[in-house]
């Protein structure tokens, strides 16, 4: 072989680079098999680099040379298999069509140039080769991103199955995965006669978290409710998040050895710690209700079901307890169920109705309004006070419909008594949940416009924990209300957690006090010569002060004293039947002044 014609060879063919480029493409085309532009691009690309390659190496630059060269060619064939541009058959196609296109140029350059055969025998084997290396570091690219696919895809299949089986917020076990452990424990308990138990937990009031503070720090709160339910726990018992702002946890035979009351004490105590959230570390304290279900059930479900009934138990008996599921708890729940059933359907059927309860001037005993108080006549004539049913309504949501409908039950009623000569101001009780939307303005300003009652003859009432439960957004809503000229009055006052301070920040016209707080002033003087004088003078808002009526006569007259104006009897002999139906049979000046006090 003759280096030096080898050399000339080599040069040749990398001055006709671009025709061994075109010939490659020529047999791509008269296959069929055309890819996307961009990637016939890159092909030619390569075409010409590995061209450039081993015309540098024939040109006597080595082998070393020709490899950095046609590292690029390399990388090309390693993006075309992470972007799964083009599959490995056409690759390979595209490389042999290459070496083909060098071999018949090369041949070319040999004629022209009259190359010796062992020369050129010798440039096919450099060229043959170079293809050789460029088919292995092709399919090394191909393999690489194959393996690389597969640990991305074992990554992801991980990823789903514990977002399957996890609560992403928390990253504590789901419902599912919950359920699935406690079918496990309940078989070895049948197997070994073991113990077993569920505790549900759901935190006490967390909605007004939310409502106050936004979600981000409800999350933050439940991850650091997470993390200290995790911390309290022992290695063999399990705790997940069912959802929301329940929690569940799942112990053994050795955890229960005192008992499960024991675990639950010490899961509220681990609570009763602040947890700080924000950048500004403010401390939260949480409490809970636990319900407890052990023993053997048929599944997990009536397990957690049975927990869950508990727990509902504890929160009726107040917050931050627990109470372990007894079997007549069940009535209990199936009678509840059986009463939301009938309240989703009450409205339309018209099995509500209202009754109204007078207000008077304690100074001359007249009558200045009448107070709206809704009562549930169920199917069979069961009659059902307010106690009995407003809750349940809270709960599921009910209350703003309901809430509507008296809202206009009532102002059409005032209607009814200004047209019969007898205008009377009427006062409507409001929820928290219709405060929490800012379409309560708009539907107080329709039915006023729909029923025609004067707005200074409406009065809301709205509860002080009601009113606290997210001061600003309530403020602006109860401001919205008061330029429509709709009086607002607080109900219960001195049984929430306010104060004549908080007061300033809403449009108030009227608190009324609370009965326990006019039930003591008599027998406590510091009460009856300081609390009642101050919390009855007019506020800077000119509002006024209206008492519970006490049934003593005595207490009337101390408030009456202290300059209260209004009041309302919280033992009448009944509240005026003036419902729907029947208020146009009952006079209105009779029923409003059927209380008489006792003479002293």
């Amino acid at each position: 072989m003759n280096s030096d014609e080898l050399s000339q060879l080599g040069a040749a063919l990398s001055a006709r680079t671009d025709d061994v480029v075109a010939a490659m493409m020529r047999r791509t085309r008269e296959s069929g098999s055309l890819l996307g532009e961009s990637v016939e691009e890159r092909f030619a690309r390569v075409g010409a680099v590995s061209t450039t390659a081993v015309a540098r190496w024939m040109s006597g630059e080595g082998a070393d040379v020709a490899r950095e060269v046609g590292q690029e060619s390399w990388q090309i064939f390693a993006q075309l298999a992470a972007q799964r541009s083009a599959p490995l058959n056409e690759v390979t196609k595209r490389c042999l069509r290459w070496c083909d296109s060098a071999c018949e140029v090369m041949a070319d350059c040999a004629a022209e140039m009259q190359i010796s055969a062992a020369t050129v025998e010798q440039g096919y084997s450099m060229l043959r080769r170079s293809l050789n290396v460029t088919l292995v570091r092709m399919c090394e690219s191909f393999e690489q991103e194959r393996k690389t696919a597969e640990h991305d895809l074992e990554s992801r299949q991980e990823e789903l199955a514990f977002l399957a089986t996890h609560d992403t917020l928390t990253g504590l076990p789901n419902r599912a995965l919950i359920l699935d452990r406690v079918e496990q424990m309940l078989r070895r308990a049948q197997r070994h006669s073991t113990a077993i138990a569920a505790l549900f937990i759901d935190l006490d009031n967390f909605k007004s978290v939310n409502d106050s503070f936004g979600h981000e720090v409800g999350d933050e709160l439940l991850r650091g409710v997470a993390a200290r339910l995790s911390a309290t726990l022992r290695g063999s018992d399990a705790v997940g998040r069912l959802g929301g702002d329940e929690f569940v946890v799942i112990a053994g035979d050795q955890a229960l050895e005192h008992g499960p009351e024991v675990i639950a004490e010490r899961l509220l105590e681990s609570l009763r710690r602040p947890i700080r959230l924000g950048e500004d570390e403010t401390p939260f304290t949480v409490t809970a209700s636990v319900g407890i279900a052990c023993g053997e059930r048929e599944s997990a479900g009536e397990l957690l079901r049975d927990a869950d009934i508990a727990m509902y138990h504890a929160k009726e008996r107040g917050s931050n307890g627990y109470a372990v599921f007894q079997s007549g708890m069940h009535a209990a729940i199936q009678s509840r169920t059986e009463l939301e059933i009938d309240l989703r359907s009450a409205i339309a059927n018209e099995q509500f109705f209202l009754v109204y309860q007078p207000t008077f001037s304690l100074q001359s005993m007249k009558p200045t309004g009448m107070e709206a108080l809704i009562r549930w006549r169920r199917a069979g004539g069961e009659v059902l006070q307010p106690d009995e049913f407003i809750g349940l309504l809270e709960e599921t949501g009910l209350i703003v419909d309901v809430g509507c409908w008296v809202l206009g039950e009532a102002c059409r009623e005032a209607v009814r008594w200004r047209e019969e000569g007898h205008p009377t101001a009427v006062a409507v009780n409001v929820s928290a949940r219709q405060l929490d939307g800012d379409e309560f303005v708009a539907h107080v300003e329709r039915t006023l416009a729909r029923t025609g009652l004067e707005p200074s003859m409406l009065t809301l009432e709205i509860t002080e924990t009601a009113l606290m439960r997210n001061v600003d957004a309530t403020a602006t809503r109860l401001c919205a209300v008061k330029e429509l000229g709709v009086k607002i009055a607080i109900d219960d006052f001195g049984t929430g957690y306010s104060s004549m301070a908080h007061l300033q920040n809403f449009p108030v016209d009227a608190l009324k006090i609370d009965r326990s707080f006019v039930a003591k002033m008599t027998s406590c003087r510091a009460l009856s010569h300081s609390d009642v004088p101050c919390a009855s003078r007019p506020s800077r808002r000119g509002s006024s002060s209206t008492r519970s009526f006490p049934s003593c006569a005595t207490r009337v007259a101390t408030v009456a004293k202290a300059s209260c104006s209004p009041g309302h009897s919280k033992h009448p002999p009944r509240a005026s039947s003036c419902s729907a139906r029947s208020c146009r049979r009952v006079p209105l000046l009779r029923a409003a002044l059927t209380f008489r006090p006792t003479p002293r």
